[in-house]
């Protein structure tokens, strides 16, 4: 166990700026689950839990797209806009407890980073799915989910060089999720102003989903740029 202070054994050289952090609010909610006896690992499992549902709210809401039932695919795709946000929730509150909160374990490195890459999947490919009426639709949300990981694996990958984790670029987690946040609550309006053009139900998460994508190339190449730039700074002959 780590000293007041002290960097946990689980606290990477470099955190992800979350501004929320330091608010009130924040400082309390992450106050009362550790006095409640939450741990970290166990909320970085909760926000799978979250993704699981969100992705079975995408799942559903192409059901009912599929049925021609307006009313439920909102329902659906309203509970899937929710859960984006409190899984990143979970993020925050997990990274809260196990540094400032001094409850970080050995496998606490494994339950920061496992659990998101799973999550990254279910909300992205099961977006696909709910715009299976858009042809490709499902092969852009795996697309989508497996470049996400991508931007993951490439800043764990510096970090294991012993650099600094880099979470720069312009589809970082938190904003994989807002834009799909957007892209959910803008499909509710789809019946009444894409429709009668005739676009099919799902074209806006599609189009969510493709930016989710090509930010994510983007960001893969602002990660390797940096993580070259600092491996060559460290050479000898630099």
């Amino acid at each position: 166990m780590s000293t007041p202070g002290t960097p946990d054994p689980d606290e990477r050289s470099l955190r992800r700026e979350v501004p929320q952090r330091s608010t009130n609010w924040a400082k309390r909610l992450a106050g009362l689950l550790r006095a409640l006896r939450f741990t970290p690992n166990g909320i970085s499992i909760a926000s799978v839990a979250f993704a699981a549902l969100g992705c079975a709210a995408f799942v559903a809401s192409g059901f009912a797209a599929a049925s021609g039932e307006d009313a439920l695919r909102a329902t659906w795709l309203v509970v899937a806009a929710l859960c984006a946000p409190l899984r990143l929730l979970c993020n925050m509150l997990d990274g809260m407890l196990a540094v400032e909160g001094s409850l970080s374990s050995p496998t606490g490195d494994l339950y920061n980073e496992v659990p998101d890459r799973v999550s990254d999947v279910l909300f992205l490919a099961g977006a696909g799915y709910a715009a299976t009426l858009v042809p490709g639709a499902v092969t852009v949300g795996w697309v989508a989910a497996t470049l996400a990981v991508l931007t993951a694996y490439v800043r764990s990958l510096g970090a294991a060089q012993g650099l600094s984790n880099h979470f720069e670029g312009p589809m970082a987690k938190p904003r994989r999720m807002w834009v799909l946040v957007v892209g959910a609550l803008l499909s509710l309006f789809e019946p009444m102003v894409l429709v009668p053009l005739g676009l099919p139900r799902g074209t806006v998460l599609v189009a969510a989903l493709v930016v989710v994508a090509l930010g994510s190339v983007a960001t893969v190449i602002v990660r390797l740029t940096l993580i070259a730039r600092d491996l060559n700074a460290r050479s000898p002959q630099a």
